[in-house]
């Protein structure tokens, strides 16, 4: 087992606390947005050896894969870690974003190196050639926007967001009332959503003052019924991406109020922002990501047309499996990662960690000890560390004498089982 050493990226939509908060110590008075725990080369942890010594753990896991990866994950997935974990701190929005496929990865990434693009531009779309399912666990209050409601739903909340600005006595542009009257029409379902989102992303002018508008009355009004909320978002949007398509693709989207404990996992072609909240991350190791606004960084309509999934989806909650061995673990529908939780009391007996190949392990509370044939490793409050596949079984301790109650998360690759809904 293997100590980390991980890197934290400064992002200026994290939180200046929330991490520091979650560790225990004090903030650096600078955005703190995601803490890497894995081995994607954007930024590898690094293990601490037994010698004193330092090693990127993507150089360690390639020296040796099949000690510590396995030969299941290595037939399986390669000879990279399948998974990348991150604690995730949002102080306000993230970009709205959408991840591609594994074919549409791949493909679009060859393409790019064919084409001699460089890999950290800034109008490059594929950063290497995986895919990025990816699940949050919130630990917080965690806010979200996930997937598109159904176009009759849509339909209400524009007309909702109409209907405020008509009451300020401000004329409703036309640009709302045309989005109503088509995601109302006679179309199929997949036709009216693309038509509405890719008709607000190539808007222009005419888009840039119907957000001001919607945001505007928002502001200078009380908005009451059941969109109050997102109206609210509207006007926080707007004032940090003022006039940005994206504004009003939120009224097209679901609203994830998440609850400590509570998961939600994003596929292939969900288009999606986090907006506020604390949580554990978990994707397949991939930093692919097509954005459609709320952001200065690079947006590419014809790409991400080709990537997003029109169509109404209901919120993808996942649900813990609790085994009659104590564990607590959450599988989405994605071969790469499934997350354990585990809670120990004072007292209590040992928690097998599930363990399919590599793991990872993370303590959030408290102190923990892991356990296996051939070592073991006290993890404190903050600590992570990289479980080879060849070191197996591990059990998670409490401390002996411990008064609180320690929390700790376990990644490991996936195994069939109930999961989402």
């Amino acid at each position: 087992m293997y100590r980390l050493e991980n890197v934290l990226r400064p992002y200026a939509w994290g939180s200046t606390t929330a991490i520091a908060e979650l560790f225990g110590r004090e903030p650096s008075g600078k955005p703190e947005a995601e803490l890497w725990i894995g081995a994607h080369p954007g930024a590898p942890s690094t293990a601490l050896l037994l010698d004193g010594s330092r090693q990127p753990l993507d150089e360690l896991i390639a020296a040796d894969t099949a000690t510590t990866l396995g030969a299941e994950s290595v037939a399986a997935f390669g000879g990279r870690l399948p998974y990348l974990a991150k604690v995730l701190a949002a102080g306000s929005a993230l970009s709205l974003q959408v991840h591609p496929t594994l074919e549409q990865a791949r493909a679009g990434y060859a393409a790019e190196e064919a084409a001699g693009v460089p890999r950290e531009a800034a109008h490059r779309n594929y950063k290497d050639d995986n895919h990025k399912p990816e699940m949050i666990f919130a630990l917080s209050d965690f806010e979200a926007l996930c997937g598109f409601r159904a176009p009759e739903e849509s339909a209400d909340v524009l007309a909702a967001a109409a209907a405020l600005i008509a009451a300020t006595g401000a004329a409703v542009p036309e640009v709302l009332s045309g989005l109503i009257e088509g995601l109302r029409g006679t179309a199929t379902e997949e036709e009216r959503l693309r038509n509405a989102f890719e008709s607000l992303l190539a808007g222009g002018s005419t888009v840039a003052d119907a957000v001001q508008a919607a945001a505007a009355a928002a502001r200078n009004s009380t908005p009451e019924g059941p969109y109050a909320r997102e109206f609210a978002t509207v006007a926080e949007l707007d004032a940090e991406y003022p006039g940005d398509p994206g504004v009003l693709v939120s009224l097209l989207l679901n609203r994830a109020s998440l609850q400590p404990g509570e998961a939600l996992y994003l596929p292939a072609g969900n288009i999606h922002a986090y907006l506020s909240g604390l949580g554990v991350e978990v994707m397949a190791s991939s930093d692919n990501v097509l954005r459609g606004g709320l952001t200065p960084k690079h947006v590419d309509v014809p790409e991400l047309m080709r990537t997003v999934q029109f169509a109404a989806l209901g919120l993808p909650l996942v649900e813990a499996d609790r085994s009659e061995l104590g564990q607590e673990i959450y599988r989405p529908p994605f071969r790469e990662f499934q997350l354990q939780r585990i809670e120990l009391a004072p007292g209590d007996a040992p928690v097998p960690v599930a363990q399919n190949g590599p793991l990872v392990v993370l303590t959030v509370a408290g102190t923990v000890v892991l356990d296996s044939p051939r070592s073991d490793l006290r993890l404190e409050r903050g600590d992570s560390a990289f479980v080879p596949a060849s070191e197996a079984p591990v059990n998670a301790h409490p401390v002996a004498g411990a008064d609180s109650t320690a929390v700790a998360f376990a990644v490991t690759t996936a195994v069939p089982g109930p999961a989402a809904r």
